[in-house]
């Protein structure tokens, strides 16, 4: 296996699981049904800054200088996307630290796994929350809220790009591909069950919705 069929293989195993995350209803899960501009806004910055949080604390513990390096640069990048996130916000907010997909990704003490779950796996679901982000800015005549997310998605798929390729580099047999598809699929399912049950909760069944 290579990085490129690595991808593929993932998205392809979670293509229902992705499909309904890039639903119009994710957001309904992520804001509680308050689906306005402060709290769509809110929910962005709870999302980078438990991202940001994550990859500073792999960046502090990895051994492995490439990886190291890339763990570092997400972290910077997702520092920067919640500056932007929190520049957009009228008024403070208080930033909760990630919710079960990031603990399961701070769980993470293998560099491949931490590779795989936390740079392919996690964008996989980032970025059609993105797109849900535009769509939300698109129908509120917001050019500059979807512009801003179009820039987040953008940076955030090339996240997985670099992930992939780093991938080709740390996995040497088909036991460390193995584990890689194991751990990007299953931080996809987290996400994904995270989303199921809060729409459960209010009420609404996913499969009705999607």
């Amino acid at each position: 296996m290579d990085g490129t069929t690595f991808r593929e293989s993932v998205e392809a195993s979670k293509r229902t699981e992705l499909d309904r995350l890039g639903s119009s209803k994710l957001l309904i899960a992520l804001t509680g049904a308050r689906i306005e501009r402060p709290r769509v806004l809110e929910v962005a910055a709870h999302s980078e800054h438990a991202a940001r949080e994550t990859f500073r604390a792999w960046a502090a513990d990895e051994s492995h200088p490439e990886a190291r390096a890339a763990f570092e640069a997400v972290a910077a990048q997702e520092d920067e996307h919640l500056d932007r996130v929190l520049d957009a916000l009228d008024g403070d907010v208080d930033l909760a630290d990630g919710g079960p997909m990031h603990a399961y990704l701070r769980g993470r003490e293998d560099t491949v796994e931490r590779v795989a779950s936390g740079m392919v796996g996690r964008p996989l679901v980032s970025i059609r929350a993105h797109n849900q982000l535009i769509g939300f800015f698109v129908n509120e005549a917001d050019e500059v809220g979807a512009n801003l997310f179009r820039d987040l998605k953008t940076e955030t798929a090339a996240v997985i790009d670099d992930g992939v390729a780093l991938l080709d580099e740390l996995c040497g047999d088909d036991a460390d591909w193995e584990r890689a598809e194991m751990v990007a699929e299953y931080v996809i399912q987290v996400a994904y069950d995270d989303y199921a049950d809060s729409l459960t909760e209010m009420g609404l069944g996913v499969k009705d919705i999607c």
